[in-house]
């Protein structure tokens, strides 16, 4: 299986796109250059070299870095764009992608209303139930590759669409990283969680997995979503990453559907 390099602190290639690579501790590399570029870049990402909404260096200057040709790192932010990483502006240059850009935002919203206009609706009203410290139980360590009896944080709220309880969510992150994590800070803040962790907490998500189930609700989650117990709820786990496939945030949320439907885009 290919592997990406993992760069030295010089980050640099010699030669030309065919050449070796100097002064990166490498195991045996069959990627293509570009990937190898794609990985390099990912490297500067998680380390923050670059933070949420600033510019990367051109195209110009990354190939002078690297040592490889425009088309390579062109090659390589094509693909960090796709994966809505990196943002192309036309005439402003490339951005990192932070979580209050409109269409990273709606990369996690999967719930949409039954007329496919997520803007008719206006944004969520969130309610925090609470913020608990606790420690992790042996399926939340494992979610996160944590120890049992590690620190976390679980959360728990409700979102409103219209004054109607809509999604009832519960989330589990490791204490480390969220040390400072609020139920006060949450309720304070008015843009998407995924923006407070990236803003904040220096904790950006990337990418997740998703298990969907139907399920019935227990009568303490029928009650905070003010519905009969018999009500079909859709059941969604999530697993969200960071940079390197680390987990950062153990999500579980139940869906009411009855105006809603979820969607899931496939590529």
């Amino acid at each position: 299986m290919s592997q990406t390099p993992v760069p030295s602190t010089g980050n640099a290639f010699a030669g030309t796109d065919g050449g070796a690579l100097a002064n990166a501790q490498v195991t045996p590399a069959f990627s293509p250059l570009y990937q190898q570029i794609k990985g390099l870049i990912l490297n500067s990402l998680r380390l923050g070299e670059w933070k949420p909404g600033e510019a990367i260096p051109s195209e110009m200057e990354l190939a002078a870095r690297f040592r490889v040709s425009q088309g390579t790192v062109r090659k390589a932010i094509d693909e960090l764009a796709a994966e809505n990483l990196l943002v192309r502006r036309q005439g402003k240059g490339t951005f990192v992608a932070t979580h209050a850009e409109q269409q990273v935002q709606y990369r996690f919203l999967k719930l949409i209303p039954d007329n496919g206009d997520t803007s008719s609706e206006g944004p969520a009203q969130r309610r925090i139930i609470d913020c608990k410290r606790l420690r992790a139980s042996a399926d939340v360590a494992r979610a996160l590759a944590l120890r049992t009896g590690d620190p976390v944080l679980q959360v728990r709220r409700v979102l409103s669409f219209a004054d109607k309880p809509t999604i009832l969510e519960e989330l589990w992150l490791p204490g480390g990283p969220f040390k400072g994590l609020t139920a006060e800070r949450l309720s304070d803040y008015h843009g998407p969680m995924y923006a407070l962790f990236e803003t904040e907490f220096g904790v950006r998500m990337v990418r997740a997995e998703e298990k969907i189930r139907a399920v019935l609700p227990d009568s303490v989650q029928s009650s905070l979503l003010k519905i009969e117990q018999n009500t079909p709820l859709l059941s969604v786990e999530r697993i969200a990453y960071t940079y390197n496939d680390a987990p950062m945030e153990l999500r579980r949320g139940l869906y009411l559907t009855d105006t809603h439907y979820y969607r899931n885009e496939l590529s």
